[in-house]
């Protein structure tokens, strides 16, 4: 049978200054810039996405860097952190390359049996690396981080519910997740197939601890299906559980749906295709701002009110 979702797709968050940004991800965390451009919401505003070498769907974390943006609070009601998946033996490698750079990180956690590090970037974003054992993904070596010790994408997520018992009806009777472990009172575990790219953790909180969405803070989850045909199978099976799903939005990339799932945390449906080489090669992805098409005509105005960046990647340490 088809599965219709086949793990995450992208988390997209909300940033302050747009150099900080870029020069975090690819330089401290050694991923790729696989498509600089614009907020199709709000075209004075970039959208970053980084990713392996190509942008491969569960490796995109992307970001809209607000610039001056105040540093958001982590609660109830949020995706509070992005697991990075890595070699179990490169943990070592990333608790000395984060303390000589300057960045504060917790003792080696232990979750389910892997070793896990967390960590903040400048905005408060909070992000984790987890040690696995086997993650088939090869990750990016052209930045500043060995291949060895790169970031294969995405482990997984960590959401904080007041009640999770509307969020795990979703999660196992639409999204096709399944329960796959419980870690004491308050952490349950949810996947596909059990393999990085796909966890989905669930944390109860009091709800007296509210977030605040600003720089810092997940914008939203996307979840990833293969083409158009799923994706509209998906939106009818949301509708049927009776949320209120987008209309197919095009964002060039992927095709979205968006819907709120039952804590208040924002979803997303993205296909998989067609993929970031559509407006450059492979050997260029980031390279240049690229626009949607009906941006092309202000092309001039819009790139003259982005304020100015400039990608380094450094070298491999």
């Amino acid at each position: 049978m088809t599965k219709l979702i086949t793990g995450l797709h992208h988390v997209t968050a909300i940033a302050s200054d747009p150099q900080k940004n870029l020069d975090f991800y690819t330089q401290v965390l050694g991923l790729r810039l696989v498509k600089k451009t614009i907020n199709f919401d709000a075209p004075d505003v970039y959208h970053f996405y980084f990713g392996d070498e190509v942008g491969s769907p569960g490796t995109l974390l992307t970001f809209f860097p607000f610039k001056g943006a105040r540093r958001g609070r982590k609660g109830v009601g949020e995706l509070t952190y992005t697991a990075f998946s890595v070699s179990w033996s490169a943990i070592e490698y990333w608790r000395k390359r984060l303390e000589r750079l300057g960045i504060t990180l917790s003792d080696t956690l232990e979750r389910f049996g892997q070793q896990v590090l967390r960590f903040e970037d400048h905005d408060g974003m909070g992000l984790e690396m987890v040690g696995v054992e086997d993650d088939g993904r090869k990750g990016w070596s052209g930045g500043s981080v060995p291949s060895q010790n790169s970031i294969k994408g995405f482990f997984g997520v960590t959401l904080n519910l007041s009640d999770k018992a509307a969020t795990m009806a979703l999660l196992t009777d639409v999204l096709n997740y399944r329960l796959l472990a419980e870690e004491g009172q308050k952490r349950d575990r949810f996947g596909i197939d059990g393999k990085p790219g796909e966890t989905v953790d669930i944390i109860t909180m009091d709800l007296s601890f509210n977030s605040l969405q600003s720089a810092g803070s997940v914008h939203h989850l996307a979840f990833r299906t293969a083409n158009d045909t799923n994706q509209l199978k998906v939106q009818q099976k949301l509708r049927e559980h009776g949320l209120q799903v987008t209309e197919v939005k095009d964002r060039s990339y992927f095709q979205s749906i968006y819907f709120r799932e039952p804590g208040g945390i924002l979803f997303e449906v993205a296909t998989d295709e067609p993929g970031f080489m559509i407006d450059e090669t492979k050997e260029h992805l980031g390279g240049n701002l690229q626009l949607p098409g009906w941006a092309e005509a202000n092309r001039e105005n819009i790139a003259k009110g982005l304020p100015k960046v400039q990608l380094n990647y450094g070298c491999q340490s």
